[in-house]
């Protein structure tokens, strides 16, 4: 009885322990081409998305927009306050856009943020050649993940 109540108070105190140390990753960024309809895939299949973004890219008057499909993991349940900034250098304009989106509370298995460019952000900033996605608790950051060329 004295060795369950002694395992119970060491796993009390190790979950209390992991509860103080707030990290988080962002664990995937999928930038995808959107359609003049705003759709990035016309069919729930991989196949079909890889399919209509190959076709969009070979295609840069069908383009509507970018829509860029955030992953973030949080070892906290529920975060407040918390937002994600996406920072983009174009080819057309040498100056670095920033959006930012308010991440909202979700369960655990589905943290993902989208952040959208629309036809005339898009045409201003040209192609996308490199971006940053930083995750932010105030002015902490938390997390950070960006591409080869940033």
């Amino acid at each position: 009885m004295r060795s369950v109540a002694l395992l119970c108070l060491a796993l009390g105190l190790l979950a209390v322990a992991g509860c103080q140390t707030q990290s988080a990753r962002i664990a995937k960024v999928l930038p995808h081409y959107l359609d003049r309809q705003g759709r990035h895939t016309p069919a729930p299949s991989l196949f079909e998305r890889d399919a209509h973004q190959a076709y969009l890219r070979a295609n840069p008057d069908e383009i509507g927009g970018l829509r860029f499909d955030v992953q973030w993991v949080s070892t906290v349940y529920y975060v407040s306050g918390v937002r994600l900034r996406l920072e983009l250098r174009g080819s057309k304009d040498p100056t670095t856009l920033v959006l930012e989106e308010e991440v909202e509370k979700r369960p655990w298995y589905q943290r993902w943020t989208s952040i959208e460019l629309d036809r005339e952000t898009y045409d201003r900033l040209g192609e996308v050649i490199a971006w940053r996605v930083t995750l932010w608790d105030a002015d902490q950051q938390l997390a950070e993940r960006q591409s080869f060329l940033w």
